[in-house]
């Protein structure tokens, strides 16, 4: 598996709970669903290739 890279993230205590929510949602950790938000949008952006 690929190693992945770690960086701090500084975000709204708003923002982090709608994540949160949003992730339990989806049944992702927050983490989890940030990493599928941010593939999805380079996706979209034609940044990424599937």
């Amino acid at each position: 598996m690929a190693k992945k890279k770690s960086f701090v993230l500084r975000i709204q205590p708003e923002v982090m709970d709608a994540l949160e929510k949003w992730a339990q949602d989806e049944f992702r950790s927050a983490n989890g669903h940030i990493e599928w938000i941010l593939n999805n949008a380079l996706l979209k952006a034609g940044r990424k290739k599937k």
